[in-house]
């Protein structure tokens, strides 16, 4: 056996595993950090008090839902009703471009049928539309941003996007209702790009 390869003493391997463990920790805090930072700041984000299985709460009391108006107000924005929202769209100054409708769905319920004249804005992809919606926002007196509804929150994020963009905040609101309202109400509803012109009573 050679006599000058010595194997490691029991308190170096335990100061190397020390190091090993003290550097796997930070670097697990550090990707902790990270994904937090991310989640709070994405669109998509989860909301961490929130319950997303009900129904699996095995006796547990879950911490309460929101409910969309409580989200809209948390975030500083106003609310509109169905009835308020088609007052707006009734509205002479739609015809002038002062009130600006916002549609925050993607680009394929977008074009199944919107709010005729409503401007298409996704806020997962804001970088392709705030070209056109922003200057039409900059312009008018009220703007209305909506989604599905419900428990859709896509319409409070495009309004919070907006606002961040530079719009005022006393301009903005969402209609709650969103397209599934608008819907089961009959209102008139357009299919495919904005000012297709294919404009018809809509379909519950």
């Amino acid at each position: 056996m050679n006599k000058n390869l010595k194997c490691p003493s029991a308190s170096g391997r335990r100061t190397e595993l020390k190091g090993i463990l003290r550097e796997a920790i930070v670097v697990a805090a550090a990707g902790a950090t990270l994904a937090f930072v991310v989640n709070a700041i994405s669109p998509r984000g989860l909301t961490l008090t929130r319950n997303y299985f009900p129904g699996a709460t095995n006796g547990i009391v879950s911490a309460p839902v929101l409910s969309p108006i409580t989200g809209i107000k948390q975030k500083g924005l106003k609310w509109l009703d169905g009835q308020q929202t088609l007052r707006l769209f009734d509205d002479p100054r739609y015809l002038q471009h002062l009130i600006v409708f916002i549609d925050a769905r993607d680009g394929d319920q977008y074009q199944k049928g919107h709010i005729p004249g409503a401007y298409e804005f996704d806020p997962y992809y804001p970088e392709q539309y705030l070209a056109t919606v922003l200057p039409v926002c900059q312009a008018a007196e009220d703007i209305v941003v909506y989604c599905d509804g419900g428990d859709c929150e896509d319409s409070q994020f495009a309004a919070v996007t907006l606002r961040d963009a530079g719009i005022p905040n006393q301009k903005l609101s969402v209609f709650v209702g969103g397209m599934a309202a608008w819907t089961t109400n009959g209102w008139p509803v357009e299919i495919g790009g904005r000012n297709s012109r294919n404009v018809r009573k809509a379909t519950s």
